[in-house]
């Protein structure tokens, strides 16, 4: 029976990051920097709202696109946040965290023998899903232009058969995001053809150097925008994220949603109305912890000579592992994990691009990363 799996899925691997975070997960006083979530509580507000929720039995199946009060609380985030117009009625799917959002999006727009282009390093879950609708995955290296996608280096991938572009800024696993000026360069040349963009922002709320932009400012009709409340409200096992994309093209990606899920989670949607209402700066208590260990890191790694692109965004550094080393950087992990203690994502769980690097997470402590760069050191320099 086995000849019978579909031969995409059969092909598929189990993401690098879970992989390599399943290798590590028991192992006795590990320091863990590979966390991809924040270390922070979902706010109290957001939590006793969900909490009423059950209590007043609000546990029954929702609109296929969301709670309407949440879908008119989504529509007035962006809108204030950044200058976003999307008809609440119409425009905006409330999906079961960004993933499903990812998800129902590509399985909307891709066929067949069409091609997405995507920044390469990055995260991983875009691939499995591109291949599975038939379609072909085109990485741009973006190493030699810190990490960032640039409208010449789309221009040249562009061929007859391309139907999208991924934009992931802020990035995982870089950190890195993209100015508005380099975001209109990049709509400037996507504006000619028949392509869509899919701008993956679900970091929007964690930047540091500048108020984050979306190209959906810029070319809204061509741009599928997925966000969520996982990194901005500590909220990642609510499993709540947010679909936004003009009427003409949303009619068709809440087909695909409706037969997917039918809704997102009703317990989870009261509270997110709660984290877009009363808590719309919640964000700004953990962005300010996260700045001060983001100079915490770069200082240290700094002081091991380390090379790194500075991030302006999410909370992760992206870095090249020490010439001196021999090792690639699945095998730095597990030898840094093993004699020190210290776990890390290797770079190329974010395609063949990231290979030569690692990630560090600062979505832990201060204490953890303290003891995580002792660690580190101690390997490193002996």
């Amino acid at each position: 029976m086995k000849q019978l799996i579909n031969k995409e899925v059969a092909a598929i691997e189990i993401s690098g990051i879970r992989k390599f975070s399943n290798m590590v997960a028991d192992v006795e006083g590990m320091i863990s920097l590979t966390i991809g979530q924040p270390d922070f509580p979902t706010p109290e507000h957001v939590k006793q709202a969900g909490i009423q929720a059950i209590e007043q039995n609000a546990t029954t199946y929702t609109h296929n696109a969301g709670d309407r009060n949440l879908r008119h609380a989504a529509s007035a985030f962006v809108q204030r946040k950044y200058g976003l117009t999307y008809n609440p009625e119409t425009e905006v799917i409330v999906t079961i965290g960004a993933s499903e959002a990812i998800d129902v999006a590509l399985r909307t727009i891709l066929e067949a023998g069409t091609e997405v282009i995507l920044p390469g390093p990055i995260y991983p879950g875009y691939e499995p899903i591109i291949r599975l609708c038939g379609a072909t995955p085109v990485y741009v290296d973006t190493r030699d232009t810190a990490f960032k996608i640039t409208a010449e280096k789309i221009k040249q991938a562009i061929t007859e058969k391309t139907r999208a572009v991924i934009l992931p800024y802020p990035s995982n696993p870089t950190g890195v995001t993209l100015t508005k000026d380099e975001l209109g360069a990049i709509a400037e040349i996507i504006k000619d053809h028949d392509i869509y963009v899919l701008a993956d922002e679900i970091y929007s709320e964690l930047t540091y150097d500048a108020p984050h932009a979306s190209i959906a400012s810029f070319i809204p009709e061509q741009t599928i925008v997925i966000n969520g409340l996982s990194k901005s409200h500590a909220m990642t096992g609510w499993r709540i994220g947010f679909l936004f994309a003009q009427e003409w093209l949303a009619q068709h990606i809440i087909k695909v949603h409706q037969y997917n899920v039918s809704c997102a989670s009703s317990i989870s949607q009261k509270a997110a109305i709660e984290a877009l209402t009363a808590g719309i700066n919640d964000a700004e208590e953990m962005k300010a912890e996260y700045m001060k260990r983001r100079s915490f890191v770069s200082q240290h790694l700094d002081e091991l000579d380390l090379e790194y692109v500075m991030p302006n965004g999410a909370f992760y550094f992206f870095v090249k592992l020490p010439s001196y080393l021999t090792l690639n950087s699945f095998d730095f992990a597990v030898d840094l994990a093993k004699k020190g203690k210290v776990a890390v994502v290797p770079g190329s769980a974010f395609s063949k691009y990231g290979e030569g690097y690692f990630r560090i997470s600062y979505a832990s402590s201060i204490e953890m990363l303290t003891e995580g760069f002792k660690r580190m050191k101690r390997y490193l320099l002996g």
